[in-house]
């Protein structure tokens, strides 16, 4: 982040303005030679950065903080911040000591043997859309998937519901009829 202090310095120590140091380190780099040729428009350029510092060293924050979300955005897009947060604690340490929420949802797929894993092998669309966080239709969507590639088995519990069974979760004392 830029310093107020630290473009009054350079303002100062650039003959008042006149060699554009300060605009130089704001980031205006095209004003900054401006400044250096000009020795501060003939100091009305000058006279004016005296007064409007403080705004042009927020701006400058301003420039600073997006450019660096633009990065953040592009990288993250990229899967190179961490692809799977901690569910415990929904956050993660930027390195500039920025804490961020973490909106990633996790596959469907891996919700799906999860709730296998919890449920002994049973799984309700009800279940999974909760679990999920995804509509029901979609949830019914994803088992009916898991059951055309063989890794799931459409069943009746002895009560008429209808259940998804993952086979390799499934235990063998719950009561099903085919």
């Amino acid at each position: 982040m830029y310093s107020t202090f630290i473009a009054y310095l350079l303002w100062f120590c650039s003959g008042c303005g006149a060699l554009g140091l300060h605009r130089f380190y704001l980031g205006k780099i095209g004003t900054g030679f401006l400044w250096m040729f000009s020795f501060g428009l003939f100091g009305i350029g000058s006279i004016f950065d005296l007064i409007t510092l403080p705004n042009q060293v927020i701006e400058a924050n301003i420039r600073q903080a997006i450019l660096e979300e633009k990065v953040r955005r592009k990288i993250d897009k990229k899967g190179l911040f961490d692809s799977q947060p901690d569910h415990k604690q929904p956050w993660r340490n930027i390195n500039d000591g920025e804490s961020r929420i973490v909106n990633k949802k996790e596959p469907v797929e891996r919700v799906i043997l999860k709730l296998a894993k919890e449920h002994k092998g049973i799984i309700t669309a009800s279940e999974l859309a909760l679990s999920a966080d995804i509509p029901i239709d979609e949830a019914k969507k994803n088992l009916d998937a898991m059951v055309s590639k063989g890794f799931a088995e459409l069943r009746v519990r002895q009560s008429g519901a209808l259940v998804y069974t993952i086979l390799d979760f499934l235990d063998n004392n719950e009561p099903l009829v085919d």
